[in-house]
């Protein structure tokens, strides 16, 4: 049963969330108009229908299906001491930094099988079938795809037992940086090298987004850059450059074919 002081909780979590979601969204927004990287080739109109729509069908389909949310299951832990984290005596802050590189790479690990094992790659595949990428491509993701996603989370977060304070982070973060890899923005190549020592750049990310599958298959991170480096994944930059290189799958090259039904149809379709 959640108390008083756990909706409240909750309630403010998802706040703060809202606030990043809409702001980061605004910002990469502006900065794809100012300063694109690529030029567009599809539809701008039918993508962000699609793409945006996706994230209320989402969001509805976990609150619907999943009886409790990763802040809901933070506090549940620490309340009865499940997890690594609360069997252990450390500052709250180490607590944190450890939770949330933790649950990062859990991210990375998923990442991986979803390309890996088949039936979970014809749910990630219609993230991919973007034919652009930009910011709205980061919330692009099918509603059973996100649902098996939190349901991998919540059994991190029991094993992990992070602090309340991690998980809000980690799902701030994790969106923000989920939009601003996806974007279609241009940033100087200096800067972009040193950035990607810390955070997965646009530049790196655009790489996993090409048609070609050997870099399909690599750059796998989200938030931080170094498990693909550390796990050999990491490919610095497409084979055709990034202003020419092809987005998307070769098996769905018809924008006319992804439009917002057919999109949440395409996992259940057979591809020859």
């Amino acid at each position: 049963m959640i108390r008083c002081g756990e909706r409240n909780n909750m309630a403010g979590e998802q706040t703060i969330r809202l606030t990043f979601f809409f702001g980061v969204l605004a910002v990469v927004g502006v900065w794809e108009v100012i300063a694109p990287r690529r030029a567009l080739t599809d539809s701008k109109g039918r993508r962000w229908f699609a793409n945006l729509s996706l994230v209320a069908i989402d969001t509805a389909v976990v609150r619907f299906l999943l009886p409790i949310l990763p802040v809901g299951l933070a506090l549940l832990a620490q309340e009865r001491g499940w997890g690594v984290l609360n069997m252990v005596i450390l500052p709250n802050w180490i607590k944190v930094a450890l939770a949330v590189v933790a649950l990062d790479f859990i991210i990375y690990l998923q990442h991986a099988l979803f390309h890996f094992i088949p039936i979970l790659w014809r749910l990630h595949r219609m993230h991919h079938t973007d034919l652009d990428i930009d910011v709205t491509t980061g919330n692009r993701f099918h509603p059973i795809e996100i649902a098996i996603s939190v349901g991998i989370k919540l059994a991190a977060l029991a094993l992990i037992g992070p602090p309340v304070v991690a998980v809000v982070v980690f799902e701030v973060v994790l969106n923000a940086t989920s939009q601003f890899n996806h974007g279609n923005i241009l940033i100087p190549e200096a800067v972009d090298r040193l950035l990607r020592l810390v955070v997965v750049t646009p530049d790196m990310h655009r790489v996993h987004h090409s048609v070609i599958p050997r870099e399909t298959n690599c750059n796998f991170g989200f938030n931080l850059p170094w498990w693909d480096r550390l796990c050999g994944t990491y490919r610095p930059q497409p084979e055709q450059g990034h202003t020419r290189m092809s987005i998307g799958l070769k098996e769905f090259r018809d924008s006319s074919k992804l439009t917002l039904p057919q999109l949440l149809l395409q996992p259940f379709i057979r591809v020859i």
